[in-house]
């Protein structure tokens, strides 16, 4: 395959014209048939702009030659196991405070459940430092419902005098609690929304 081939198959495998490939590198529609057809070869300050444009490297355009990304793949892989595993983790230390709660009413049962879900934000932020692959938009907003869930629990029931728990308990406690829970997760959605854009 030489240069002419690969800007052919480039050009096809993004799905634009020759009108549209000559607009985006500044040459005529006749530039592109030509270099396509293999009547001429386009210059060095075009290659690096079509490189840019199909997002491959200017050896590849020129020769052929493709550059080998190691390990992109295996962090990305990574990256997604990590982000489906912090929202295990903080699942499963949400679940930990409840049932453990049932059994021994104790601070310390909660603090214990805190740490399984601080392990859980861990692994999603070393998730993102390894690739640049972004987790879900489910994920995210799964994760911030599961993580305001105990803290708000505990200022409301704080509020209330009452044991302070993992959970709402007297009926006044978890209409205040929604209130509080609902506003909070309204809030993150919204602002997660405009950082994902």
């Amino acid at each position: 395959m030489n240069i002419a081939d690969r800007i052919l198959c480039l050009r096809k495998k993004k799905g634009v014209s020759q009108e549209e490939l000559a607009y985006r590198i500044g040459v005529s529609r006749q530039a592109v048939s030509k270099w396509e057809s293999d009547q001429s070869i386009p210059e060095l300050d075009k290659v690096i702009l079509m490189s840019e444009y199909f997002e491959v490297t200017t050896d590849y355009l020129l020769t052929g030659k493709e550059e080998v990304k190691k390990g992109s793949n295996d962090n990305t892989l990574v990256s997604k196991i990590l982000y489906l595993a912090s929202a295990a983790f903080i699942g499963i230390g949400l679940l930990a405070a409840f049932a453990s709660w049932n059994t021994q009413e104790s601070s310390d049962v909660i603090w214990g459940s805190i740490i399984i879900q601080v392990v859980g934000i861990v692994g999603y932020f070393i998730g993102k430092f390894l690739s640049k692959e972004k987790p879900l938009f489910v994920i995210d907003i799964l994760n911030i419902a599961m993580l305001l869930f105990i803290p708000v629990s505990l200022i409301v029931t704080y509020i209330f005098n009452s044991v302070v728990s993992p959970y709402p308990i007297g009926k006044n406690e978890v209409l205040v609690f929604l209130g509080a829970y609902i506003v909070l997760l309204f809030i993150s959605f919204f602002i997660l929304k405009k950082y994902k854009k």
